[in-house]
């Protein structure tokens, strides 16, 4: 055997141990993802905990929290919002959208939706509008939530512009009402606190259309919007006081029991 075939068996013998370093490694590394998974699943089952709970002392979550849902009491600060990334959304990734930065969008938005549709709205869309106000006034009264006449009224609206593009965007604004789970939960809090779309609101956006008015049909849309952003910010205030109030009858109870022994 000369140095030649030497070398090459030696050259063998170095790849197959690396090959096999290689696979131990590969392996490793799948079992740390499936523990990192084991630990996703586990924390996104999980019930909701307190955000103290999660804190570590530097006030940094820990990996053993990752995904973990947490429980933080407060209040809204419209003025400095976030847009919390990295969660699923029909098992699709995307951004939990806050209630009031989606309401803001939408002003902006279903705002220039309606100037345009004052100069393209026919008079039979402006019937069909008086009668899901209508509806809108119904469903009012129901005991069961209903919204779908107030989100018919906003999205014929935006069909009336005759542009694709707007009816497309003002649609997903819609979605995210009620996809995004900050957005949907605070929707909920309101309709809790009997929180409901506003009939004379409504109508006045109807009547701006009938003028024909761009500047008119937007100011009344922007203004039945900043007052949906009121609604939200009272719904969040009564939150506050039911907890503030459930809290110091616990207090009560509890000084009372000791008062009594």
């Amino acid at each position: 055997m000369n140095v030649r075939w030497i070398v090459a068996a030696l050259g063998v013998l170095v790849l197959a141990f690396v090959c096999v370093q290689l696979g131990r490694w590969q392996f490793h590394r799948l079992d740390e993802r499936k523990a990192r998974n084991e630990v996703t699943r586990t924390n996104l089952a999980a019930a909701p905990a307190p955000i103290d709970q999660i804190l570590g002392p530097p006030g940094v979550v820990g990996d053993q929290h990752a995904w973990r849902t947490a429980v933080v009491t407060g209040r809204y600060d419209a003025a400095k919002q976030i847009v919390l990334k990295y969660r699923n959304i029909d098992d699709r990734p995307g951004f939990n959208v806050t209630a009031f930065e989606l309401t803001e969008a939408r002003l902006l938005f279903e705002g220039e939706s309606a100037a345009l549709a004052a100069t393209n709205i026919t008079d039979a869309e402006l019937d069909e509008l008086e009668a899901l106000v209508r509806q809108i006034s119904d469903e009012n009264q129901r005991r069961s939530v209903s919204e779908n006449a107030d989100r018919d009224f906003h999205m014929l609206i935006a069909r009336s512009t005759r542009n694709l593009a707007i009816v497309n965007a003002i649609e997903e604004l819609w979605r995210l009402r009620s996809t995004s789970p900050e957005c949907a939960l605070l929707h909920a809090k309101a309709r809790a606190a009997k929180v409901r779309p506003v009939v004379e609101e409504h109508s006045a956006i109807v009547e701006a259309l009938r003028t024909r008015d761009p500047a008119k049909a937007r100011a009344a849309m922007r203004a039945h919007l900043a007052a949906v952003i009121d609604h939200l910010l009272f719904a969040t205030e009564e939150q506050a006081l039911a907890k503030a109030r459930e809290a110091v009858a616990s207090t009560r109870r509890r000084f009372g029991n000791v008062a009594s022994i």
